[in-house]
């Protein structure tokens, strides 16, 4: 089968910037947002999203609902978008109604109460539709607070070329010890097992993937818990990874999603990756040499036992509105794109990896061999392999629980500034710029009002 897949808009580095201030657009209330009411008896709803499948769900759901106008704009990526969000909301114009926020920054929106809940609108009964990991990242305080649009289980995608030139069987790895042990063998040959220069996004699954649980929130949102240095999970990962990095055992130099970092891939010289189930058309696009060399395994862990974490991600949230038919319209589209049968697979035929179970399971999806690239060449990247059976069993294996900052987008923006050093600097350890970032984090709450525990 073929896999045909645009390459995803979403930026992955987990580095983000910190909320700068920025003009908001429009002028019309928050309550009211950017969209119309009404034009020639349609409700008009306007959505911010940087993902390049979501406008192919437009067509389908307006002959649905030709009621509705829906009209779908790139306000930037990420951070970029949130800054946009932020300053709309607080300046009172400009907002959308609809709006595409990553897991990890959904926290922030809802404990300002920015976003509404869905469950007045049926959404609290898709409990069994979603994968366990998206469905806890949008159940916030009692509430669902978005429709997971996608998701991103950890897998290892790993360079078979390198792995056999170094004798080692990726299938057979289970437990970090293993994965230390394969390191330095594929090191013998020139080669490093991974890269990473410090990367936030990748320090939060490697440590969710470890069982830690550094952060919470009280229900009310006035108090904090950031307890990274007493976390023994977190010193399970931070150990392991200071081994590594003390023996020159990963590449901590090249940036992730440069040049550089591409050739690596490219050449294998970086041999292997720890990422979010979102990768394949990216290697496809990034280092098309690897083509038939790459196949996908099941993230090693602590002790071996078989779970897994999340890493990217994004969901479709209603903004906070009076206007009942804007909400009303805005979720029915979020529904039709996140939850109809038809506006997911518009979106998995994109390239999106699904959030949902029924096309989890489904044997077109987990027959897939091949991606097909935007020329519509099929390319068995992954020689053969039935690379979404992999990626299902790891979305699976996610575990619910790990906790999210209020102020998350900042924490990974700062993340560098502390522990950036760590990586290249042999005189400073991770564990002293985890540190050092804690009391930062920590600083900060309390600047923002938060109690800190």
């Amino acid at each position: 089968m073929k896999f045909t897949a645009m390459k995803k808009a979403v930026a992955l580095t987990g580095a983000m910037a910190m909320l700068v201030g920025m003009a908001a657009c429009g002028n019309t209330s928050s309550n009211d947002n950017a969209g119309s009411s009404n034009d020639g008896g349609k409700t008009e709803i306007l959505v911010w999203s940087w993902d390049s499948t979501l406008p192919r769900t437009v067509e389908g759901f307006e002959a649905e609902n030709p009621d509705i106008k829906v009209t779908v704009t790139n306000a930037g990526t990420n951070k970029d978008e949130y800054t946009a969000l932020t300053n709309a909301i607080e300046a009172g114009s400009g907002a959308p109604d609809l709006v595409q926020i990553e897991y990890y920054a959904l926290p922030e929106y809802q404990i300002r109460e920015q976003i509404m809940d869905m469950s007045e609108f049926g959404a609290d009964k898709f409990s069994d539709f979603y994968t366990p990991g998206t469905w806890s990242s949008v159940n916030l305080n009692g509430g669902v607070y978005a429709l997971p649009m996608d998701s991103g289980p950890m897998a290892w995608f790993y360079n078979k070329e390198v792995f056999d030139k170094a004798g080692v069987n990726a299938d057979e790895i289970k437990t970090w010890d293993q994965f230390y042990e394969a390191a330095k063998k594929i090191r013998a040959t020139g080669s490093y097992i991974t890269s990473d220069s410090g990367d936030a996004g990748f320090f939060d699954s490697m440590t969710w993937l470890a069982g830690a649980q550094p952060f919470e929130t009280s229900k009310d949102g006035t108090e904090v818990s950031i307890n990274l240095a007493s976390d023994d999970k977190v010193a399970t990962f931070v150990d392991f990874w200071q081994k590594l990095i003390d023996e020159d055992l990963i590449d901590t130099k090249t940036v992730g999603w440069s040049d550089d970092w591409n050739k690596g891939l490219n050449d294998g010289s970086i041999a292997s990756l720890l990422t979010g189930a979102w990768m394949p058309y990216n290697l496809l696009s990034g280092a098309p040499d690897g083509e038939g060399k790459w196949r996908i395994a099941q993230m090693p862990t602590a002790d071996g036992s078989t779970t897994n974490s999340e890493n990217g991600g994004s969901s479709l949230a209603l903004v906070k509105t009076d206007d009942k038919a804007k909400a009303e319209a805005a979720y029915k589209f979020a529904e039709y794109a996140c939850h109809n049968a038809e506006g997911i697979k518009t979106r998995v035929d994109g390239g999106a990896f699904p959030a949902d179970n029924d096309t989890l399971s489904s044997d077109e999806f987990l027959n897939m061999t091949a991606l097909t690239d935007s020329d519509g060449n099929a390319h068995e990247y992954f020689g053969g392999q039935k690379f979404n059976e992999a990626l299902a069993e790891a979305a699976a294996n996610v575990s619910t629980g790990y906790k999210f900052l209020p102020f998350e987008v900042y924490a990974r923006g700062v993340y560098a500034d502390d522990a950036g050093a760590a990586y290249t600097d042999k005189s400073i350890t991770l564990k002293d710029g985890i540190a050092a970032w804690e009391k930062n984090l920590k600083d900060f709450a309390e600047q923002q009002g938060y109690t800190v525990k």
